[in-house]
């Protein structure tokens, strides 16, 4: 249950199984001790640990978030990878996997994909902002209205349970609602200090992504909000 939902009551696991509260607890708290959990009020959230890391950058959060959206990619999968930090490593976790293809905006993020490995790369059009090293515009806004993806990852500022998915950055926000709007699977990457928090420019409610990913430092208030509406969260 907390593979597939993310988080687990302990109310909920009682009625389930029909076994007593106490026992439910000693079991989290094996789950805990395992690695699987994190305790939170009224439950657990799953702390999916990776065991191996970036070769770039060992150990840091942002290659453990990377290494995570990496393994919900299956073989032989068309995926679009936005610009960005996050992105950057999953594309790094990425490299020693066959068969992708690959379609970003993101410069570090295409030359990551064309440098290291020999997967097929898509490259947008569209004008650079240096910024976040992201090609945008009118040109990169056309072609992803036409785009065909398995699984869509993108880098966000910030997640919350009430006010939603946003961004510090316009035109990054303006790609996501439209990537958002084609119905792909959605994953979306955050950093730990950015769950709870809120961005400058509204994308979509919480629940547009179809999955969150973030790290184990994250608040547990927050990831359990997000899991109560309905969102799978997993924390790297």
């Amino acid at each position: 249950m907390l593979s597939q939902h993310g988080a687990v009551r302990v109310a909920d696991l009682v009625a389930r199984f029909g076994t007593a509260e106490p026992t439910i607890r000693r079991d989290l708290d094996w789950l805990v001790a395992q690695g699987l959990a994190r305790r939170v009020r009224g439950g657990a959230v799953a702390a999916t640990t990776v065991a191996a890391e970036s070769p770039s950058v060992p150990g840091t959060v942002s290659a453990r978030i990377g290494q995570m959206a990496a393994s919900l990619v299956e073989d032989g999968e068309t995926v679009f990878l936005g610009p960005g930090s996050l992105t950057l490593e999953t594309a790094r976790a990425l490299s020693d996997r066959p068969s992708l293809t690959i379609i970003t905006n993101g410069l570090a993020v295409a030359r990551q994909i064309a440098d290291h490995t020999s997967h097929t790369l898509i490259l947008t059009g569209g004008q650079l902002e240096r910024g976040e090293q992201g090609l945008m515009g009118h040109l990169a806004r056309m072609a992803l209205e036409d785009l065909r993806a398995d699984r869509v990852i993108l880098g966000l500022g910030g997640v919350d349970a009430a006010e939603g998915l946003t961004d510090d950055h316009l035109s990054q926000a303006e790609l996501a609602r439209i990537l958002l709007r084609r119905g792909l699977q959605v994953v979306i990457l955050v950093p730990p200090e950015r769950v709870g928090r809120v961005a400058a420019v509204y994308i979509a409610p919480a629940t547009g992504a179809d999955v969150i990913i973030t790290a184990r430092e994250a608040d547990s208030a927050p990831l359990w909000d997000l899991a109560e509406c309905g969102v799978r969260v997993l924390l790297a």
